[in-house]
Order: C-alpha cells, then structure tokens, then sequence
C-alpha cells in the first residue's frame, strides 16, 4: 500500500510532513506559486508549490486536472482554504496523467449548462468521481449497514440465490429469456422461489442483497432492467401485518444510521407503527381528494403521490404501507385473506413505492389451484411447488427497491442517479 494520509485526518498532522494521493482537481499557476486542489474519496484539500521546490513546481505547471499524484510536505493551518488546512508541497509524485481534453467536466462551472444525463453515463466513472455522486454510494452504504444490523440482530441468516431460473419466478411476461446450453432458462425477476425454499428447509430467516431483473419497456424515473434488490422472509408468522413489523424495524435502523452518519442530510427516522391503509381506504380517500383513479385495483404514480401526501397532513409520516390488494394484483403464490383479497401491502416512502410484500400461500393444494388459476403450468412449476410437499412453516418476505429509497432520500431527479451503473431499455454500457 502507498503509504499515505487520508484528507479528512489532515488536522491532526499539523506541523508535521506527510503524503496524500488522490486526483488533480484544480490546478492554478502563477509565476512562483501554484495552488493545487487534490481530492480522495474522503474530501479535497489544497496544496501549495513555490518557485522554492522548482522539481515540484515545473510538473504542477505542466500538470492536466483529473491526473492522479502524490503530493508529499508540510501541513499547516491556512484559514482561506478548504477545509482550513493544506500542504506545502516538497515534492509531487504524477501516478498517472490524465488527458488533457477531458470528455465530461468534473467540476461543473457555476451558472454553466450541466452536462445531459445520457452523456455522463456514457462517462460514468469519471461522473462518479464528483463528491456529490460518492456521496451517493456513501449513503448507500450506511443504509444497508443499518439494515443489516436489524437482521443480525434479529436472527437472519444471509443466502446466495441464482439469477438463472429454469422458469419464470412472476407471474406476466416481463422477463429476459437467455440460452441456456440445450434449453432456454430466465433471469430471475426476483429471488422469490429460492427465499422460500429457504423457509421449507428450516433456516426460518433470511435475508439477500442481490441482482434483480426485469424485461420491462418501461422509460420512468423509477424503472431500470436490471437493479439492486434487497429481499427478506420470515417463518412462522400469522399474517402480513408481521412482515410490516419487521420492515419497520429494518427502516428505523437504516435511517437511524443515516442520521448518525450524514446529520446534515435532516433524514427524519420514522416512528413506529407506519400507517397501513387498505387498497379500498386509499381509493376512497383520492376520490374525495379529486384525484382521478385510472385502474380500480392499484394505484398510479399520480395517486402514489396525492396518498403520501395525505398520510403525511394526516399522520406527519413518510411512509405508509398500502394493504389488501384485489386478487388480479396478487401473485399466484400469495395467500388471500377470506374476501379473496391477497395478503400483500406495498410501502410507500415521499409518494413512490419501495417495497411489494406479502404472507405466502404454503398450503400445496391451495398453491396448485391458485396458479392454475393464474394460467401457470403445474409442471413447470414442479420442483417450487415442491418445496410445500413435506411440510413448510406459513411464512411471508418482502422484496425492497434500495434504490427509490436512496433517490428519495437525496431527492434524486431518477433512479439512474442512484445506481452505480444504470441499465435500461437502451443502455448497456458502460
């Protein structure tokens, strides 16, 4: 490892010499001093060349921004700069010169046009090196730190599912067939059949942070093909309202680590329980709202919103768990309640939803009817319908969208925004 100070530890190392490595960001050269701006993933701090160290002076005048150096000397107070402290380089050290023509700006001038989305994509591990955007995966990872903590906390076990399937794990057509060697097999829209397989083997929790991917010709600013999802089941539970309880429990600890982390972010962490509002409630309280309902059974992005909007005059809450959804909106695999209503709610977090979750059907003879009823071949299904044929524990999981989350939190125009490298109908590069 080069051996090497990170920026945000430069305060403690006043007085004394030290190296930090990183990328060029700015460089400004006059005729005896330079100024130059380097940044790591933990922050930016400047650094001075003087005609004094000429060595050191003549590479930062020749220097092209985004190169990456090591920069060794004295740190020393300096109110005027970032942070309040730089370096007073003796030497500088170019690891790797970038090119002098970058294709993307980095550092975006103030009233200047922003560079279109499409572009920076195409350029996205220069886009990412921009704070603002480590930001995001900064946050991302102490919100999935927080989850974490509740499932090891709460006796979950961590599994590894395939994304290779010899058979569809949703019910509809959005899914991408692939050769398989002699056949054809689909990647997985969801983990769901292997969670639940966990559940007939005994592990009676688990959770996965994993791939997720859907064939959907779909261009909105919450649906990507391929993306991050993060799924968990429980065993032994009486109804759904559980696996509510315990999404509530997994929220409250991420967000109650975001604040710890990122104070000036003003996360609000939620209190407990969030309110659960049924699919006819809800439909009933837009009418009244004048908002238009354009399906009787679910609700738009715009009813997502107006809803959210109510819960939150209502109860001053973020969240809200939308329950009891109509039989033509639930999987062949949901148990129903005696109304023939499935047992599945859907999370709502500032109008968008973020999570689909439901109790499943483990009674094999109420499974095989209700996915004959969903036109679903008994035979293909053969080997999940399995799992319940020799005892598997009533059980029911969730499937969560870590993504909406982090671009509701950031207030993030789309979900590409929050997603290391996005994928969609059109992209699929870098």
């Amino acid at each position: 490892m080069i051996k090497r100070t990170y920026i945000k530890d430069i305060a403690s190392l006043v007085g004394q010499e030290t190296s930090i490595v990183g990328f060029a960001q700015t460089i400004r050269a006059q005729s005896k001093i330079a100024f130059l701006l380097v940044r790591d993933v933990t922050g930016i701090l400047q650094t001075v060349i003087t005609i004094e160290q000429p060595e050191a002076f003549e590479i930062s005048s020749g220097l092209s921004t985004e190169s990456v150096v090591k920069v060794t000397g004295l740190v020393k107070e300096a109110k005027q700069a970032i942070g309040g402290f730089e370096i007073e380089a003796t030497t500088i050290e170019v690891i790797s010169a970038a090119d002098a023509q970058l294709p993307i700006p980095i550092v975006d001038k103030k009233g200047g046009e922003e560079t279109e989305a499409p572009t920076r994509f195409d350029y996205r591990w220069l886009d990412l090196r921009k704070p603002e955007k480590l930001q995001i995966f900064k946050v991302w990872t102490e919100l999935e730190k927080g989850f974490r903590e509740y499932w090891d906390q709460n006796n979950f076990l961590e599994i590894y599912t395939p994304s290779f399937m010899s058979t569809p794990s949703e019910t509809g057509a959005e899914v991408f067939e692939v050769n398989y060697f002699d056949r054809k097999a689909y990647l997985a829209q969801s983990p769901q059949f292997y969670k639940q397989m966990a559940m007939a083997s005994g592990f009676e929790r688990v959770f996965m942070a994993g791939p997720v991917f859907r064939a959907e010709l779909s261009f909105t600013t919450r649906h990507l093909t391929e993306f991050t999802g993060w799924d968990f089941e429980m065993s032994y539970i009486e109804s759904h309202h559980d696996i509510m309880d315990a999404e509530e429990g997994m929220i409250i600890s991420g967000f109650t680590r975001l604040t710890e982390k990122f104070p000036e972010l003003n996360v609000v962490v939620p209190t407990s329980p969030f309110p659960r509002i049924t699919m006819l409630e809800a439909k009933a309280i837009l009418a009244e709202r004048g908002v238009v309902s354009g399906e009787e059974h679910d609700l738009s992005p715009e009813e997502e919103r107006a809803i959210s909007e109510y819960v939150q005059e209502k109860y001053n809450h973020e969240f809200v768990f939308i329950t009891e959804y109509h039989v033509s909106k639930s999987a062949f695999y949901h148990m129903r309640n005696e109304d023939g209503r499935g047992k599945r709610a859907d999370l709502l977090y500032k109008g968008i939803e973020v999570t689909t979750l439901a109790q499943r059907e483990h009674r094999i003879e109420i499974l095989e009817k209700q996915a004959i009823e969903k036109g679903m071949s008994l035979e293909a299904l053969k080997d999940y319908l399995n799992f319940f044929r020799w005892g598997c524990p009533p059980h029911g999981g969730a499937g969560i969208g870590p993504g909406r989350f982090i671009m509701k939190i950031l207030d993030l125009p789309n979900v590409r925004e929050a997603t290391y490298l996005p994928r969609d109908v059109k992209r699929l590069n870098p």
